[in-house]
C-alpha cells in the first residue's frame, strides 16, 4: 500500500498524520503550529526523515493557495504569506508535495470516500470562526479567477450594507451567535462559545433560544441562494457545528419555511453533514495529491 504523510497547518496546532492510499488514516499526531517558518520547514523535514516508507507529502492550509504554491490572502499563520511553500517543502523533503487550502481539502476528502463520493457538482460549506467553503464542479475543485471560488462567506443578505459586519461570515458563523449573545447579555464574548449557548438554550435560556433560532435562518438563508446559485447535487455542512445531531433537521425547517413563502421556488436544498471532521483536512489534502500525480 502506498503511504503519504499529510499535514493539516492550523492557527494554533499543527496536525500530521501517515494516510494509506486507500483513504486509510494509519497514524495521527498533534503539535503546536511552529512559530516560525524555518521551524516548520524543520519540522516537517524530520517527520518526513522519520518516515522514510511515504512517497509524498500533502499539506493542507489556510489561505488562498495558487497552483504554484504560493499562499495569498491572510490567516493567523502570517509567516505562510509571501514565499513559495510548495517549493520550500520540496527542497527540504525532496519528495513530490502537493499544498491546498483547506477547506478544500475538506471537499476534497468528502469527495474521496465521504457524503459526496460519487457526486459531481457540490458545496461545501466550513462554519466555524468564519464560514469558508469548496465548490466541485464535474468531480474537480473550482477555485475561480482569483483563488476565491467557495468564499461564501464574503456573500451579503442584506442591501442595508454597513460594512464588513454585513457578510455572512460575521452574521451566521459560530463566533457571529457568540457574538449576538454576548451583546444580549451584556457579556464578555469570551465567556461563552457555541456549545455553552446550545447547552443554555436546552435548558430554557430565551436569549439564547432566540439567538439560535435566527442563527439558523440566516444559515438556511445563504443556502438557498447558494443553490439557485450553483444548483448542485449536495451542499455539505463541515466545522464544529456539524457535529449537532439536530443541525440538518432545524435548516431544513427553515428551508421549508422559505420555499413556501417563496412559491416560484420548487427545488429544496439537499442538505447534509460532512462525513470526516476533525480529519478530514489530512484526508483530503492526500486526495489532492493523487489526483495530481496519478
Amino acid at each position: 500500500m502506498k503511504k503519504y504523510l499529510s499535514f493539516d497547518i492550523g492557527g494554533t496546532f499543527l496536525k500530521y498524520g501517515v494516510i494509506g492510499e486507500n483513504a486509510v488514516i494509519l497514524e495521527t499526531n498533534t503539535v503546536k503550529t511552529p512559530g516560525t517558518l524555518d521551524e516548520l520547514l524543520n519540522f516537517i523535514k524530520e517527520v518526513c526523515f522519520s518516515h522514510q516508507e511515504v512517497i509524498g507529502v500533502a499539506v493542507s492550509c489556510p489561505g488562498a493557495v495558487s497552483d504554484e504554491g504560493i499562499i495569498y490572502g491572510s490567516s493567523a499563520v502570517r509567516y505562510l504569506h509571501g514565499p513559495n511553500i510548495k517549493e520550500l517543502i520540496g527542497e527540504n523533503v525532496k519528495l513530490p508535495v502537493f499544498i491546498e487550502n483547506d477547506a478544500n481539502c475538506a471537499a476534497y476528502s468528502e469527495l474521496w470516500d465521504g457524503s459526496a463520493k460519487g457526486k459531481k457538482d457540490v458545496l461545501v460549506i466550513v462554519i466555524g470562526t468564519g464560514i469558508g467553503g469548496s465548490i466541485i464542479k464535474n468531480g474537480l475543485l473550482h477555485k475561480g479567477a482569483n483563488l476565491h471560488g467557495g468564499e461564501f462567506g464574503y456573500m451579503l443578505l442584506t442591501s442595508d450594507v454597513k460594512g464588513s459586519d454585513d457578510v455572512w461570515s460575521r452574521v451566521a458563523s459560530t463566533k457571529a451567535l457568540v457574538k449576538k449573545v454576548a451583546q444580549k447579555k451584556k457579556v464578555d464574548m469570551n465567556s461563552l462559545s457555541g456549545e455553552k449557548i446550545f447547552m443554555l438554550a436546552d435548558s430554557g435560556d430565551e436569549d439564547c433560544k432566540q439567538a439560535i433560532d435566527e442563527f439558523y435562518h440566516l444559515l438556511a438563508i445563504g443556502i438557498y441562494n447558494l443553490q439557485y446559485i450553483y444548483d448542485p447535487e449536495i451542499i455539505l455542512i463541515g466545522g464544529g457545528i456539524s457535529a449537532r445531531e439536530d443541525l440538518i433537521v432545524k435548516i431544513d425547517e427553515k428551508l421549508d419555511k422559505i420555499i413556501t413563502t417563496i412559491n416560484l421556488a420548487k427545488i429544496k436544498p439537499h442538505v447534509n453533514t460532512c462525513k470526516f471532521r476533525q480529519n478530514a483536512n489530512l484526508l483530503g489534502a492526500v486526495y489532492g495529491f493523487i489526483e495530481k500525480y496519478s
